[in-house]
């Protein structure tokens, strides 16, 4: 018993590691001077590897049947699905304030 609860702390504190370094590159990555659609891509990338890090290993989903995997999918797709509608709302009506303005 003593074995595997020395191997899952050595996970977790390598997740944890790992969370701690994508941090790091994330705020060296926000002081370069890169293209706006880099830096977002850059960003947004690691964003998303650490979501899946945290969502796997630190609320235990890498553990679960493959049909928690199949009903969460389609949750994911239909919320990215409505922030692309708002983001495009959101971004009209900033460019119409800068045509008032």
């Amino acid at each position: 018993m003593e074995h595997s609860e020395t191997a899952g702390l050595k996970v977790i504190f390598s997740v944890l590691f790992g969370l701690l370094g994508l941090t790091v590159c994330e705020v060296v990555l926000a002081y370069r001077a890169l293209p706006l659609g880099t830096m977002f891509t850059l960003l947004m990338g690691l964003s998303l590897l650490k979501a899946a890090l945290i969502v796997a290993y630190f609320m235990h989903l890498r553990y679960e049947q493959p049909s928690l995997f199949v009903t969460l999918i389609p949750a994911f797709v239909f919320v990215i699905l409505m922030m692309t509608v708002i983001f495009a709302d959101s971004t009209r009506l900033a460019h119409m304030r800068s045509l008032v303005q």
